[in-house]
């Protein structure tokens, strides 16, 4: 049994990652799946409008409706590629990375990590910054029927939900238009 780890910042919690976590399952053939989200000190920003408690609740969320078992972690971002390895593995543990992510598998690989690549798939519809913008446009609407159909070929049902309970699309709506990170 393997223990695989998916890295993110989950802003939010799309389709792509959940892609990616089934993979780390599969992948970790009965192991230990930890999701280690990133960035969890950035919050109320255009790129990372929600908290890390908040990204972590949407993984729960869609965990369980997938019936996919899995550790949370938060990490903080140190700023300091060279580092972050050492930094993430204090708070994910070692194991397999599981990513889409060109850099990440370069970091890992350079600090002898195995990593498992997975294809990327539907990333012109699964970029989170484009995500982030559908929902900003949908938190104008206050169509909690539109957001579910707008948003289903996207973001998992879960997380769909997740957002409209908390009243969580607004925090889109706060910020600049504009293109920003993943």
């Amino acid at each position: 049994m393997k223990r695989c780890i998916v890295l993110g910042r989950f802003q939010p919690f799309h389709l792509g990652h959940a892609g990616l976590v089934k993979a780390a399952a599969e992948h970790a053939e009965g192991g230990e799946v930890v999701v280690a989200i990133g960035s969890a000190q950035a919050e109320w920003e255009p790129d990372n409008p929600w908290t890390a408690d908040e990204r972590q609740a949407m993984v729960e969320a869609w965990s369980q409706e997938a019936n996919v078992k899995l550790t949370v972690v938060q990490i903080d971002d140190i700023n300091d590629p060279p580092n972050w390895v050492e930094h993430a593995t204090k708070e994910h543990g070692t194991g397999v990375l599981v990513t889409s992510d060109g850099p990440t598998m370069e970091l890992y690989r350079a600090a002898g990590w195995t990593v498992h690549e997975v294809a990327l798939s539907e990333r012109e519809t699964l970029e989170g910054w484009r995500v982030r913008q559908t929902i900003r446009m949908l938190s104008t609407v206050m169509d909690d029927e539109a957001a579910r159909e707008v948003l289903r070929s996207a973001v998992p049902s879960a997380v769909i939900e997740w957002l409209i309970e908390h009243d969580a699309m607004f925090r889109c709506s706060t910020f600049e238009t504009g293109v920003h990170a993943g």
